[in-house]
């Protein structure tokens, strides 16, 4: 699958779609030559988001969310669309033996900058994070080569493909 530099997913409104989610980001930025601790916080900022629209939220038609992400020169963008909620997701100061309430403060803490986007009629939540991109210049370098494509200044060229697609 030729994905460039994004891709949107829609998946089940359901536990599992969270390590797929975050299993496929992972192998995705891996293949783009993004460095791992990259990816991996990625993976998890985006675990993050997910795990809060199916506990916090609704699901989109048809019981699904929708996940994506996008690659810019100094950032990767993940976000996650949901039916939306009865709160306004924020950072939490839970008590040091709270269960939970933490993902919303790693995600703070991991990105760059983080925010919500409600559509109008309400019908739809995105909740989107940006964190601080590190490419393997050497693994970019060869991909782009065996791609037939080079960095021409307005990102780089990505061939992203995965056997679990096919």
């Amino acid at each position: 699958m030729e994905v460039g530099t994004s891709s949107v997913w829609m998946l089940p409104y359901t536990a599992s779609s969270v390590g797929i989610a975050r299993r496929r980001l992972i192998g995705d930025l891996a293949r783009a030559g993004v460095y791992e601790a990259t990816a991996c916080d990625a993976g998890l900022v985006l675990s993050e988001l997910i795990s809060n629209a199916l506990r916090h939220a609704t699901p989109l038609p048809g019981s699904l969310v929708k996940v994506s992400w996008m690659l810019g020169d100094e950032f990767i963008e993940v976000a996650v669309s949901d039916g939306g909620g009865p709160t306004v997701p924020m950072v939490n100061k839970p008590a040091a033996n709270a269960l939970g309430g933490r993902g919303l403060g790693i995600v703070d803490r991991l990105s760059l900058r983080w925010g919500v986007y409600t559509r109008k009629d309400g019908s739809e939540t995105t909740v989107w994070a940006a964190l601080p991109l590190s490419v393997d210049a050497d693994h970019h370098a060869q991909a782009s080569a065996a791609n037939g494509r080079g960095h021409n200044g307005t990102g780089p060229g990505l061939v992203i493909a995965s056997s679990r697609d096919a």
